[in-house]
């Protein structure tokens, strides 16, 4: 056989490769993928003056009431927050057992819009406090298992109260734990207007640190996409990308605020809503800065509450009319939250606010919902995909689609962290529960490889 000829000397390939690879490990670098690791469902918020060690557990039981009273049967709960009717059973079974197991998944104790403009030794006052719940909270067991605080924004005006409250919440922490912080503990900064910004959070993330002698990078951050700004700055640029780079590796999440947002947009308050075309774009903006970097998006919140307009009175009841208009305001607010999460997670957005406990069964339900039904196609593509990849490394080839692999994998660790699928169903898709409980797509192909080798020595 001829050899072929080339014009390019060994010396000139090897100055193509080198670039390639300066190249391939500066995206490496940045785009870490996905870990892997859990992401809360949802971030259910209430202002700091409310919280208490068990502001989770209280939330639950009234969010299994509500399920009780509006939700109790299982097709016509399935019916409201879309999920198929041969599905109808399974999904209110776990979303019984889900609200009795772990009803909240994330809690943000609100130092912002859910607490107000206070006097400083108010204020102050509650930081301590809330601190002191989060400090009984850890002792006894009772948090969730993501848990943190937003903090005022970086305003001119609001900068030192925003400042001094994230001073005081962590310093009264950090003396009530012994120097623990709570595990997922995150700073939440709403109405980011300028690099700076996240950039001053940093700074004072690291002088805490040192003075509460809490380990170096240790103290995590999440932003509020809500401003115009955020999307695209002064100079034509999108600020997103650049934020990250400013965090200096500790931003774990990046959260849409609708209702900030498309009132930054002169959007009237009757079309300010999830669905909106601007709030589309500005989510698309979020996913393509962010994708592949290890920070988890969350949308926003559905502001109509499943709130009954009729109580009964003392020592006596409703009217067979009043019961039925409770119903149906609880239903239309659930279809509502239904169709908002809905949207969400088909546009690849797996968490979202909760403003009111009896959005818990309705984010549940939809969740759940759209897990199961999509469960049978995705452990078919998973299955097909871990066999070629596994196929490509065992005859020595390269393959370098493990990003693809990973995110196939997520679909199955996300469904099965919030509840919506059990770790049987999930070997449908031809892995151990070994290897899902790895929660790495590299180290499955890595793992099996490492068997065939071992099995072919033999």
């Amino acid at each position: 056989m001829t050899t072929p000829r080339t014009s390019l000397s060994s010396k000139r390939l090897a100055k193509a490769l080198a670039r390639i690879h300066a190249a391939q490990d500066q995206v490496a670098a940045r785009y870490l993928g996905d870990s892997g690791a859990r992401q809360p469902v949802h971030t259910v918020y209430g202002g700091a003056h409310l919280f208490t060690a068990d502001t989770a557990g209280k939330l639950g039981q009234l969010a299994r009431r509500a399920l009780e009273t509006y939700g109790a049967d299982a097709e016509q709960f399935a019916s409201v927050v879309g999920a198929p009717v041969h599905l109808a059973k399974t999904v209110h079974e776990r979303v019984t057992a889900k609200l009795a197991r772990e009803a909240v998944e994330d809690f943000r104790i609100d130092f912002e819009d859910g607490y107000g403009i206070r006097p400083d030794a108010e204020e102050d006052g509650h930081a301590v406090a809330a601190a002191q719940e989060v400090a009984k909270g850890l002792a006894a067991g009772s948090l969730p298992p993501f848990i943190g605080i937003r903090v005022k924004p970086y305003s001119r005006e609001l900068a030192p109260r925003s400042i001094r409250t994230l001073d005081v919440f962590l310093t009264e922490l950090v003396g009530a734990t012994g120097g623990a912080l709570p595990p997922n503990f995150v700073v939440t900064l709403p109405k980011i207007t300028s690099v700076e910004d996240v950039e001053t959070l940093v700074w004072l993330f690291g002088e805490l640190e040192e003075k509460l002698d809490l380990a170096a990078g240790s103290l995590k951050l999440e932003i509020m996409v809500e401003t115009t700004h955020c999307i695209m700055d002064p100079k034509g640029r999108s600020m997103l990308p650049r934020l990250l780079d400013a965090a200096a590796g500790r931003m774990t999440g990046a959260h849409f605020g609708t209702y900030d947002y498309t009132a930054n947009c002169d959007i009237t308050a009757a079309h300010q809503k999830m669905g909106a075309s601007a709030c589309d774009f500005a989510k698309h903006m979020m996913k393509v800065s962010f994708a592949q970097t290890g920070v988890a998006l969350s949308d926003g919140a559905t502001v109509i509450m499943p709130v009954a307009p009729h109580r009964a009175p003392a020592g006596g009841a409703l009217t067979d009319a009043q019961q039925r208009a409770n119903l149906d305001a609880v239903h239309a607010a659930w279809r509502l939250h239904a169709a908002d999460v809905r949207h969400s997670l088909e546009t690849g957005f797996y968490q979202g606010w909760d403003l009111h406990p009896a959005q818990l069964p309705t984010r549940y339900g939809t969740v759940y919902g759209f897990f199961l039904e999509g469960a049978a196609a995705a452990s078919l593509r998973l299955k097909n995909f871990v066999d070629k990849a596994a196929q490509a490394t065992l005859v020595g080839d390269v393959f370098d689609d493990a990003a693809t692999g990973q995110g196939l994998l997520n679909y199955f660790l996300r469904g099965i962290s919030c509840g919506a699928v059990t770790e049987e169903e999930a070997l449908a898709t031809g892995l151990t529960l070994e290897e899902i409980r790895g929660r790495s797509f590299v180290k499955i192909l890595e793992g099996r490889k490492a068997r065939a080798a071992a099995a072919a020595a033999q």
